[in-house]
């Protein structure tokens, strides 16, 4: 079996890839990326993967079997044609099988849902494709509040607007590995997958993190509003809202429902404790 992976010069791609590679038992691994050469190090045959080219696209999934689809960055309006453009080349190249890396989050009512609204979209047009297929729905990842740990420490506390609500977070390593087995497992076909940890909040959140890095970090509510003006004024007009967003959806508890992760994965999700006790030190 062949399979090709979208966006390998991206975290989550490279990471799937990376699994994959690692795990390999037979497989082909093929790469597909908008520059081939950021993705070089990876050690597989790296193709042009344009989502905006689909005679490009169509040609590099030549002699694939099975696709991984990783949600693009473009603003929702345009991400809709672009994984379209995915789908048809697949069509037209033979592939057998698609795998789409979707998001959870509110579908109304914030300034995240016409991101999860395009994804929701691509999700019904791969279910249409005629393709076998499976579906995942990532959870929040939880590298980016260990990556922003000086600035937590800095402040001394976690300051969002996501209140009491319970977020299911997870990590890139744990996908990989999920979406490695819906790639390959074909009796996981035709499911839509929640792929996440066990739910907290973001006071244990700060716990966590104040056992790995011996900090002593609080949780303090800022209302939605001010942490779409802070979020903001750090990221930009664009970014800064579709973060109070996620924030807001933590909050009204959207992402506080069950994974089905051990259910794709064929184990359960790494706990926070493990997870966090591996940083430590």
């Amino acid at each position: 079996m062949t399979i090709a992976i979208t966006a390998v010069s991206g975290q989550l791609g490279g990471a799937i890839a990376r699994n994959l590679i690692e795990t390999a038992d037979g497989e082909t691994i093929i790469g597909l990326a908008r520059t081939p050469e950021n993705a070089k190090g990876l050690g597989i045959e790296v193709r042009p993967g344009d989502y905006g080219q689909p005679e490009q696209l169509q040609a590099s999934l030549n002699g694939v079997d099975t696709l991984l689809l990783v949600s693009g960055m473009d603003a929702p309006d345009a991400r809709t044609q672009q994984h379209r453009n995915v789908i048809e080349a697949a069509k037209a190249a033979g592939v057998r099988k698609i795998v789409y890396t979707s998001i959870q989050g509110a579908e109304e009512g914030t300034a995240f849902s016409p991101v999860v609204q395009s994804n929701r979209q691509t999700e019904a047009d791969v279910r249409d494709s005629g393709l076998a297929y499976a579906i995942g729905r990532n959870g929040i990842y939880i590298e980016p509040d260990v990556a922003y740990i000086d600035s937590y420490k800095a402040k001394g506390e976690i300051a969002n607007s996501a209140s009491a609500g319970k977020c299911g977070y997870t990590t890139r390593t744990e996908l990989a590995h999920a979406y490695a087995c819906l790639l390959r497992n074909d009796t996981l076909n035709g499911q839509t997958f929640n792929l996440w940890g066990a739910p907290i909040t973001q006071g244990e959140l700060a716990d966590h993190l104040n056992a790995a890095f011996g900090t002593s970090l609080t949780y303090r509510e800022m209302t939605p509003q001010e942490y779409v003006a802070d979020r903001t004024a750090e990221l930009g007009d664009f970014i800064g809202p579709i973060i109070g967003g996620i924030y807001e959806g933590i909050r009204l508890g959207i992402y506080d429902v069950p994974s089905d992760f051990a259910a794709a994965a064929g184990r359960p999700h790494q706990s926070w404790p493990d997870y966090f006790g591996s940083l430590a030190g």
